[in-house]
C-alpha cells in the first residue's frame, strides 16, 4: 500500500521514517534527514553544461533556481552562450498548478515558449526531482505517496491542483539515489511534443556543510534513437541556501 508523507512537522522523526518503504527509509537516512528540520524552500546556483541536440557540442551554462514547498513553486533560470557568442536566457517554472518554458536569444528573440497541460506535468515532476536530489525532507511536507517497488527502488506520486505525477527512485545498498526516472514529461521533438521517458542519473554523492548532495547529475531523454543526455551539472561547488 502507498504511504503518504506527513504535512505539518518541524523535525523529521524516526517514527515518520519507519512508516515508509524500506528503500525510502535507507534513502532518507543516507541523506541525513532524521532529526533535522523539514526544508520549506531552497535557492541554488549551479554551473554545468547544456546542449540542444545530440549532435551539438556542450556549452557551459549557469543556473539559478528557487523552489518552495509552502506554495509548491519552482522558478528556474539558465544562462548560456550558443556557439560561445549568442547569449541565451531560458526560464522554466511551476506556479499555481501551471508550468511554462520560455527562452530568448540576445534578449530580443523568442526561441522557446511552451505552456499547457504537458508543461504543467513536466514542471511538476521536475520539482519532484529537485526535491529528491537537493531537499529530501521537503518530500515529507508535500502531498506525496511513497510506494515500494523492490529492495532498491521506490516510487513517489505528487499531486497538486488537479495534476499528478509519478517517478521512480533507484538507490544503492546505502540508500544513495542513482537514478530518478519518470514517464510524465514531454520532449519537444521535430514532430511536436512527445511523451518520453526522462531521467536524472547521479554520479556520486558528497557531504557539504552537514548535508549529502550529488557530485554530478545528468538529465537525459530516452529517444527512439537512444538516450540523449542534454544537461550536466556539478553540485560539489554549488551555492545552495535552505529556508532563505
Amino acid at each position: 500500500m502507498p504511504h503518504i508523507g506527513a504535512t505539518r512537522i518541524d523535525h523529521v522523526t524516526a517514527a515518520e521514517i519507519a512508516r515508509l518503504p524500506e528503500p525510502a527509509q535507507r534513502y532518507l537516512r543516507f541523506t541525513r534527514v532524521p532529526g533535522q528540520p523539514v526544508d520549506r524552500s531552497f535557492q541554488a546556483t549551479t554551473h554545468g553544461f547544456f546542449r540542444l541536440r545530440p549532435d551539438r557540442r556542450w556549452t557551459a551554462c549557469t543556473s539559478e533556481q528557487h523552489n518552495s514547498a509552502a506554495d509548491l513553486t519552482r522558478d528556474y533560470r539558465m544562462r548560456l552562450r550558443l556557439a560561445h557568442l549568442v547569449p541565451v536566457r531560458a526560464e522554466d517554472g511551476y506556479a499555481d498548478g501551471h508550468g511554462r518554458v520560455h527562452a530568448t536569444a540576445l534578449g530580443l528573440f523568442t526561441v522557446a515558449d511552451g505552456h499547457g497541460p504537458e508543461y504543467d506535468l513536466g514542471e511538476l515532476v521536475t520539482f519532484l526531482a529537485d526535491a529528491v536530489l537537493l531537499a529530501p525532507s521537503m518530500l515529507l511536507r508535500l502531498p506525496v505517496e511513497w510506494t515500494a517497488v523492490d529492495e532498491h527502488a521506490f516510487e513517489l506520486t505528487l499531486a497538486d491542483r488537479g495534476n499528478s505525477v509519478t517517478a521512480r527512485v533507484t538507490v544503492d545498498d546505502r540508500g544513495a539515489p542513482r537514478e530518478f526516472t519518470t514517464e510524465d514529461r514531454w520532449a519537444d521533438l521535430p514532430e511536436g511534443l512527445v511523451k518520453t521517458r526522462w531521467s536524472v542519473q547521479v554520479d556520486g554523492w558528497c557531504l557539504v556543510a552537514g548535508r549529502m548532495r550529488p557530485r554530478r547529475a545528468t538529465a537525459a531523454w530516452r529517444l527512439p534513437d537512444g538516450p540523449f543526455a542534454y544537461a550536466q551539472f556539478d553540485y560539489t561547488g554549488a551555492e545552495i541556501t535552505y529556508n532563505p
